[in-house]
């Protein structure tokens, strides 16, 4: 008999945290999978502690009795893809019914942003575990795009002109707890996105408006975005991702805007301009009052971070 209770991974962190309070205010019963249970939301909710998603033993247990599986992404390694398996196969040995995994827009086997790869990967292994799944399929994050402006106020990239739309996480926060609470998404794809598709020239020229300081956009060569990223002595498989989202964007990958957001969530999407007015320190980087981001390289790099990984 199904229990209805959810479980809610990456609680801890802004996506999975929204969900888990947009679920809890309809009335869901819910399960709180995290790595610290200090940091949890203050939710009537009960709280089950991961080492890490390659536990497998722990998630199992974590996971019993549980209905849904709301998914986040593991924060960016070597090995996620791995970890992934390893939850997935975890969540089916303890009876879950149906995953809701945060994935990612371009999400296929040759994606141009090679963690895209590593999405269609965790996809795959849950389409064939047998049990029920959606997949929520965000966008690049528009929240992080302010930390990717260097410290002379350029955003450099090997981006061209291409597009993405950029999406909001509280955007994506919304659809993915519409997704879990109502029925009738079984075995489907949902791309979230934000309002439009920007070009990073957009970008600078939207931060540059809000921020009272002069950001441009100078387009890198492959060589060049390699180059200039090596010197923070991240692994290869790193270097790879950092700069394949950017030639993603130039690709055209990024460049579709869906309806979700208004059609799941009930609200318009949100715009870059609505999320930093929403957030206006996020400005601070930009106008380079912060010293010292919390993502290293943070002017240089655009790792997963921007695309769903979360820390649990």
């Amino acid at each position: 008999m199904a229990s209805g209770l959810i479980a809610v991974t990456g609680a801890t962190g802004v996506v999975g945290g929204r969900v888990a309070e947009l679920l809890a205010a309809r009335g869901e019963r819910l399960r709180l999978v995290v790595r610290d249970p200090d940091r949890v939301p203050r939710l009537a909710a009960e709280t089950r502690r991961i080492a890490a998603y390659g536990a497998g033993e722990q998630v199992r247990a974590a996971l019993d009795g549980v209905d849904t599986l709301f998914l986040v992404p593991a924060h960016e390694s070597a090995d996620r893809r791995e970890q992934h398996f390893t939850a997935v196969d975890a969540a089916v040995e303890a009876g879950v019914r149906r995953i809701v995994y945060l994935s990612f827009l371009d999400a296929r086997p040759d994606s141009t942003f090679t963690l895209g790869r590593d999405h269609w990967a965790t996809e795959d292994r849950i389409r064939a575990s047998g049990v029920a799944w959606t997949f929520p399929r965000m966008n690049l994050y528009a929240d992080f795009l302010p930390l990717m402006v260097s410290p002379d106020g350029v955003l450099e990239g090997p981006a061209a002109d291409g597009r993405a739309a950029f999406v909001a996480r509280a955007d994506v926060a919304d659809v993915s707890a519409a997704l879990i609470a109502e029925n009738g998404h079984e075995g489907g794809a949902v791309d979230v996105t934000g309002p439009e598709a920007l070009t990073l020239g957009d970008v600078a020229d939207r931060m540059s408006r809000l921020s009272s300081r002069r950001v441009t956009f100078r387009d890198q060569t492959v060589e060049e975005a390699y180059a200039s990223r090596a010197s923070y002595g991240a692994p290869d498989w790193q270097l790879d991702a950092w700069v394949s989202t950017y030639t993603s964007i130039a690709a055209g990958d990024l460049a579709e805007v869906s309806d979700a957001v208004p059609r799941l969530a009930g609200h318009p999407a949100t715009s870059l301009e609505e999320v930093l007015r929403a957030h206006p320190e996020a400005l601070d980087h930009v106008r380079g009052r912060l010293v010292r981001s919390r993502f290293p390289a943070a002017s240089r790099r655009n790792s997963d971070h921007h695309a769903g990984g979360e820390k649990l």
